[in-house]
């Protein structure tokens, strides 16, 4: 959360790319008291996206996707052009594990996303300049002080509803 507390997002609305990671999403709407939104992907035959509804108002926001996993970045790029459509004036995303196989560098470098936030739980296989990648080494220090010193490990992270 440091590296999204030093951004303004005052005009930024938070958004699932798909319907399972709404959860996760709403806890980052909540903590910087921001709007939701929600990419519903309907699928026709397994890993084919085959359409995007956005449920909710995007119109002129600053969009940030949040997501766990990164994988061909095809649901991701599909869920940006289908946000830009609906009105949304640009498109970030925000992920803990980039896999980033197949066509995914070439999917990222090609889409409307301008900057997609990672860590470094996976090294990459390449840069981009659309890939910014944040450290968790301060994160996974703190879990086993926390864990040796008998404390929490669940207060490391946003709360969740």
């Amino acid at each position: 959360m440091p590296y999204l507390s030093q951004q303004d997002l005052s005009n930024v609305t938070f958004a699932s790319p798909d319907v399972g990671g709404v959860k996760r999403a709403r806890s980052y709407a909540k903590y910087f008291h921001r709007d939701l939104v929600i990419c519903d992907k309907e699928r026709r035959i397994a890993n084919e996206v085959a359409g995007i509804t956005v449920i909710g108002d995007v119109n002129g926001a600053d969009i940030i996707l949040v997501d766990d996993i990164i994988d061909t970045a095809g649901t991701l790029c599909k869920a940006a052009d289908a946000l830009i459509e609906k009105g949304a004036k640009s498109v970030k995303a925000i992920l803990t594990h980039a896999v980033l196989s197949g066509k995914a560098y070439e999917n990222i470098e090609n889409s409307k996303i301008t900057e997609i936030i990672v860590t470094d739980s996976i090294p990459l296989k390449k840069s981009s300049p659309k890939i910014k990648v944040l450290s968790c080494a301060k994160l996974f220090a703190r879990a086993i002080r926390n864990t040796h010193e008998y404390k929490s490990i669940a207060a490391l992270f946003v709360e969740k509803d």
